[in-house]
């Protein structure tokens, strides 16, 4: 056994000082290699005889050694000159410096991994048996951690709920996709948003499926060979650069990624599913009747996509999960950046245009003092010196702590939709008040999918040039007809909302379906209007997402939209506004507003949308604001 390490450590050393640029690069491949002992390519098995691509870094100086675990689609191999492969090495090197080994591991089908991938892996097996693998390695002290931001947190909550007894904690981070359903929330790892397509997946799949054609390593190839190999063939496809900004516009949407000459394996089965189609729930993805069944420590932000549910999973866990001393140790960061970006903020940090402040936090420290905790055992002072809940609130641009999330001080504040008939474009009359409607009135917009409104900015990742996430003033967009707008008057005392955004809508249409969008807005002083978050919702699934039931012509219909969150205050002076329309594209697929399946449509109905606000019918939005 230590003359395979040996060997494989020599292999990774010499291919390190012999690769031409490496040696640009960060010297942590060798300050990692001072400090560890690495096997690389090591091929573990599954049940199934599969066997997948793992690399370990652990310490020399400690013979039994706590283990963090990263398991991914993508790239981690460390001769590849990238940064994302230089952050493997850097993840390792910090882990084995403070006495850990650190794992990482490719997904089935992916590189150098057997088998045939799909989203997700196959978690439920693959994760459990890599556990047990590791656990039973002479080198390893039988506790694991997992760990990894997006596609390498996204798989933990499912294997989580099955309680290996050496998954000891996990630090999930941008989970969102990994999340089916929780509560009233069905998005299906992120594939939708109230019923709607949420079009990042499309890109997503286009930049990381590789083809069924791709090459192959012969099976049985030994560990030296698929060493000395992975120098020469990567197995990195280098796609051909696509304007999603163009490409996302193409109908039907299940050709798209023909349309793009993409990978279409794994994204063909799932464009054609529904909200609610049994296939959701056979895969990786958790669901809320999954029992999570380890301490966790969750990190999310305010500008990712799927803030909400990831709220409401953390305290799905908190408060339902059966046993207490699960229940009790769990903890969340809520960040005030996009997927993935914590360790981005600077003193001055910017959110598409929106600057925050000083949003800095000691991640690391707090990582490392969890892992200490629940991996190597030691009675540290993390549960006195971390909040249960940390999050940031923008505006007033300061970390606060809660022992709940929402603050437990919230209140949820009705604020009414009121117009004369008027709402559209930020120069209309649509106001928002406490007090409701004292007439029938509503607003009316024409909706052409032809012709949609414009993502600008947003709670959004992966869409490549097609959207940039972040706070974008809203303004130009306003001007719309197609766009209603209410606002409040001027704030004459500052208002801090931390929490989840309620809003319902009474609505009609011409068409048998349609969607309605809504956006939560801050309106500076000078009239800069930042987007916070936005939701949508599909008006055949107002009555759940297991059936569809589909609009006449006259009637007005109740929709609660998902909710929204966030916490930002809102400063004296400024004003609080939200923007209604059908469509936020390409954040979301368009309605074509047939009533067909939508996803194998080209042709559209303009539709003639109502938004209904009076005593009967009031339109609303609930904010949870801070009391004093």
């Amino acid at each position: 056994m230590k003359k395979k390490y040996l060997r494989s450590t020599i292999l990774f050393f010499l291919t390190f000082l012999l690769t031409p640029g490496i040696q640009a690069q960060d010297d942590v491949l060798q300050k990692l290699n001072e400090i560890a002992i690495i096997d690389q390519k090591v091929m573990v098995p599954m049940r199934d005889g599969i066997r997948l691509a793992t690399d370990i870094y652990r310490p020399k100086n400690i013979d039994k050694a706590p283990i963090i675990f990263s398991r991914t689609p993508y790239n981690f191999n460390s001769w590849r000159d990238g940064k994302e492969n230089t952050r493997t090495a850097k993840q390792a090197y910090e882990a084995v410096k403070r006495g850990y080994a650190f794992v990482v591991q490719n997904e089935r089908g992916r590189y150098f991994s057997e088998g045939e991938w799909d989203i997700l892996g196959v978690p439920l097996t693959d994760g459990f048996d890599a556990f047990t693998w590791m656990k039973d390695q002479p080198w390893s002290n039988g506790k694991i951690g997992t760990y990894g931001c997006s596609s390498t947190a996204e798989w933990q909550m499912a294997v989580a709920a099955l309680d290996h007894p050496s998954h000891a904690a996990m630090v999930p981070q941008g989970y969102g996709a990994g999340v089916g359903r929780v509560g009233d929330y069905m998005e299906q790892g992120n594939w939708y948003r109230g019923g709607v397509e949420q079009l990042l997946f499309f890109s997503w799949l286009y930049s990381v499926e590789h083809d069924k054609f791709k090459p192959r390593i012969p099976k049985g190839a030994t560990q030296e060979d698929l060493i000395r190999i992975s120098r020469f063939y990567d197995l990195a496809p280098e796609n051909p650069k696509m304007d999603m900004s163009e490409s996302l516009k193409h109908l039907p949407i299940k050709d798209m990624l023909q349309n793009m000459n993409g990978k279409r394996e794994v994204f063909d089965k799932m464009v054609v599913r529904k909200p609610n189609d049994p296939d959701w729930y056979t895969g990786g993805l958790y669901h809320d009747d999954m029992e999570i069944g380890v301490p966790s420590f969750w990190f999310t932000s305010w500008y990712d996509v799927s803030i909400s549910p990831n709220l409401a999973l953390f305290n799905h866990v908190r408060n339902n999960t059966k046993d207490k001393e699960i229940r009790d140790n769990q903890y969340l960061v809520i960040a005030p950046t996009l997927h993935c970006r914590y360790t981005r903020a600077t003193e001055n940090t910017m959110v598409g245009e929106r600057n925050i402040g000083d949003a800095r936090l000691n991640y690391d420290e707090q990582i490392y003092s969890w892992w200490d905790l629940w991996l190597k055992g030691e009675k540290n002072d993390f549960k006195e010196k971390t909040p249960r809940v940390q999050f940031y609130t923008m505006g007033s641009n300061k970390w606060q702590a809660s022992e709940v999330w929402p603050p437990a001080d919230t209140k949820m504040v009705p604020y009414y939709l009121n117009s004369d008939g008027d709402a559209n474009t930020l120069f209309g009359g649509g106001a928002l008040t406490q007090s409701k409607a004292s007439k029938d009135t509503s607003d009316s917009f024409v909706y052409d999918p032809m012709n949609p409104v414009t993502s600008l900015g947003g709670n959004v990742c992966c869409t490549g040039n097609a959207v940039q996430g972040g706070a974008f003033n809203q303004q130009p967009m306003e001007t719309r007809s197609d766009i209603l707008v209410y606002t409040t008057d001027v704030l004459e005392e500052g208002v801090e909302v931390s929490g989840f955004i309620e809003s319902t809508l009474y609505v009609s249409s011409d068409a048998k379906d349609t969607d309605f969008t809504l956006k939560l807005i801050d309106v500076y002083p000078d009239g800069t209007a930042y987007n916070l978050d936005e939701t949508i919702q599909r008006a055949r699934y107002r009555e759940g997402y297991d059936k569809e039931v589909f609009m006449e012509d006259g009637e007005v219909y109740k929709i609660d939209l998902t909710p929204l969150s966030t916490s930002n205050y809102f400063k004296k002076g400024h004003r609080i506004r939200i923007e209604i329309s059908s469509s936020n594209f390409p954040r979301f697929a368009r309605n074509l507003n047939t009533g067909g399946n939508n996803y194998d449509e080209s042709e559209a109905i303009v539709a003639h949308n109502k938004v209904h606000h009076s005593k009967k019918y009031s339109s609303q939005i609930k904010l949870p604001i801070r009391q004093k």
